[in-house]
């Protein structure tokens, strides 16, 4: 199997708002208000939302209504960049449970959770390269 990752779908209670939200960052689909799943292009993946009962049901899992053990993540070229994201995210209806802070690894980051409790980490890292498409290189 190729080390890569293709898609990240959400499991969401309500698509409608959760579209909204996300397209109050900026993002864009091409989702008709009547599909049951919205896509967005996020650089060389995938970000899907889709009801949470129907996510749950198709993966085999019980939904125990918790957190799942997973924070997505979103780098930026500069701490200036983590504070306007995490600000966006607030205008955009998200609580910030940690605003830009510096950081015990080094670099400084701060985190949004999205209207369905999905936590997202805005970071700037001082040791990876964030190109002009948004793909990330480790450093080496």
């Amino acid at each position: 199997m190729e080390q890569r990752l293709s898609l990240i779908t959400l499991g969401v209670r309500d698509l409608a708002r959760a579209k909204r939200f996300y397209e109050a960052l900026g993002w864009t689909s091409g989702a008709a208000p009547a599909d049951d799943v919205v896509f967005f292009q996020a650089g060389g993946m995938i970000i899907a939302l889709w009801g949470r009962d129907q996510l749950a049901e198709d993966s085999g899992v019980e939904d125990s209504g918790g957190w799942g053990g997973v924070t997505l993540a979103y780098n930026v070229r500069s701490p200036a960049e983590v504070d306007a994201a995490i600000a966006e995210a607030e205008a955009a209806g998200a609580t910030i449970p940690r605003h830009g802070a510096e950081t015990f690894w080094g670099g400084y980051s701060g985190v949004f959770v999205d209207p369905d409790g999905h936590p997202w980490e805005v970071a700037h890292n001082p040791h990876w390269t964030v190109a002009d498409d948004g793909s990330v290189t480790l450093s080496k």
